[in-house]
């Protein structure tokens, strides 16, 4: 393929990139590349533009393949071969994605129809044992790490020194504790060469369908990684340019549409990672440019703010029986999104071999949490206890430390509990403890688990008048047999064994479930 003249292309319209001069005429787009590093070494020659040229093409036709057209050879005057052009047909400016949320556009369809597309094309990657060392925590420690190290000039300058700060400890943090999770994720063939570099610029919404291009061809290395790499890299461009809420639903319409499963965490930490870099670029390479630093700015702020919303966190709901805390436990799992909760009442009475009613939430790791009550979504603490299950009211011989309520069935009950925890907590999971956690040593096994998976530690002890907590004990029993257990009797002998529980936040509950619930949730922000 023999390319326009170079008179012809220098007198058409032009635009310029970092790498790359294109030349727009009629229908066309030639590439020429700039012979400047890439990153992986110096300047390329004319032959390795050729071969990077060539390597665009082919892969760039995975996703656009009637918009790469192929490699043309330019000549200069004279006649001699002096570079090599990437020949694309010219898209409509008018459809690009960046465009269109610029303009306000309803872009929720078109993000679908990307979503699918993505999902697709990740299906088909190439996977090896080469590609998959890139979703390593080693590697991806390293990536972090790099990153940081090429922003360290401006933190301070441009960017705020603490919040570069606390992203990168936030970052390894989080790597530290997600080793299974990373692993799951290797073991299940999601570590992929994919595109790389996905920005919203380079989606061109077409009536029959997208047309995705600009892969990251120069180096394989760049492309390789979890394929929620590829859709948290268009997701952190959403958000740049303004449209937050439809990253989110852009986001789940990849689960949808890709069928994998990933926690939440998990994808907050890869957009943050997209933020950040796209940080260091506009801070290294937007010397002129006079908006760069408020764009690095605001990347800055989307980093930090997914990846505090991505960390790993034990919350243990703590507090005597009819002090709310189980009402407050199920209500904080509901509001998280994903969280797991788990409940000692429950896992009580499966180690006892008791039957479980159809209201019983699933003894697996991951125990979903119940379906509020018309009560408890007014606010009225305790009253969502008319839900509760099948059981004795008191233990097998009546007392408190005998029965279900013996030393050693308490020991079972709260290993099992921080045994489903710590799995939870390796994938990326939030969990959340409802138990009455009045033992200062089981409390030091909880804070021991957080700290050996690196997650935040929430200590939360409910607390309310004796005469509120009876009120509410009496109600539950009056409202039928259910499997949290305990009577006012029980409750006072736990009270007097009670350790104290300096570390906690207070919850006070003689209140509305919405307002203890919104100072809980001001306390995890």
């Amino acid at each position: 393929m023999r390319a326009p003249a170079l008179a012809e292309l220098t007198a058409g319209q032009t635009y310029e990139t970092h790498g790359a001069v294109l030349h727009l005429i009629g229908d066309h787009v030639y590439k020429r590349r700039k012979p400047v590093a890439t990153g992986v070494g110096p300047g390329p020659d004319r032959r390795a533009r050729e071969a990077l040229c060539l390597a665009e093409v082919m892969l760039n036709r995975r996703l656009a393949p009637d918009v790469y057209l192929g490699v043309a050879d330019l000549y200069d005057d004279g006649g001699a071969l002096v570079d090599h052009l990437v020949v694309m047909r010219r898209m409509p400016a008018n459809r690009q994605l960046s465009t269109l949320v610029r303009r306000g556009h309803r872009v929720a369809p078109f993000l679908r129809s990307v979503a699918r597309a993505l999902a697709v094309f990740h299906q088909r990657c190439e996977t090896s044992a080469r590609i998959a060392a890139a979703g390593e925590p080693a590697a991806l420690a390293a990536l972090w790490r790099e990153a940081m190290a090429g922003i360290v000039a401006y933190r301070g300058s441009q960017l705020d020194a603490a919040v570069v700060d606390d992203i990168g400890h936030l970052a390894l943090r989080y790597l530290a504790g997600r080793g299974e999770l990373l692993a799951e994720r290797t073991r299940a063939g999601w570590i992929r060469d994919g595109h790389g570099d996905l920005l919203a610029e380079d989606i061109f919404c077409l009536d029959d369908g997208p047309r995705i291009l600009d892969c990251v061809e120069f180096d394989p290395l760049l492309r390789s990684g979890d394929v929620l790499g590829d859709v948290a890299s268009l997701a952190m461009d959403l958000e740049r340019l303004g449209a937050a809420e439809e990253a989110a639903d852009f986001l789940e319409a990849y689960r949808e549409f890709s069928g994998e499963v990933h926690p939440r965490s998990l994808q907050h930490f890869y957009v943050a990672y997209r933020a950040f870099t796209h940080a260091r670029t506009a801070c290294v390479h937007g010397q002129g440019d006079q908006d760069a630093p408020e764009r690095a700015r605001r990347l800055l702020a989307v980093a930090h703010r997914h990846l505090r919303a991505g960390r790993v966190r034990l919350v243990v709901v703590g507090g005597l029986p009819g002090t709310g805390k189980t009402t407050l436990a199920s209500r904080l799992a509901e509001t998280g999104d994903g969280w797991v909760l788990l409940r000692s009442d429950i896992i009580r009475r499966e180690l006892a071999g008791d039957p479980t009613t159809e209201n019983t939430p699933p003894t697996a790791t991951a125990t979903p949490t119940p379906t509020p009550t018309t009560a408890t979504a007014t606010g009225a603490f305790g009253a969502d206890t008319a839900r509760a299950r099948a059981g004795d009211r008191t233990t097998s011989d009546g007392g408190f430390g005998v029965g279900r309520y013996a030393p050693a069935v308490t020991e079972a009950t709260y290993a099992e509990m921080l045994r489903r925890a710590r799995a939870a907590l390796c994938r990326g999971e939030n969990v959340v403890l409802d138990a009455s956690w009045s033992s200062a040593r089981l409390r030091a096994e909880a804070a021991d688990l957080a700290d050996e998976v690196s997650a935040d530690l929430v200590e939360l002890h409910c607390v309310t008048a004796p005469e509120v907590a009876a009120a509410r004990i009496a109600r539950r029993i009056g409202a039928g047999p259910g499997a949290r257990e305990a009577t006012q009797a029980i409750g006072a002998a736990m009270a007097a064994r009670s350790d104290p529980w300096p570390s906690a936040t207070v919850i006070r509950t003689a209140v509305s479930v919405a307002e203890a619930l919104q100072a809980v949730l001001n306390h995890l922000d």
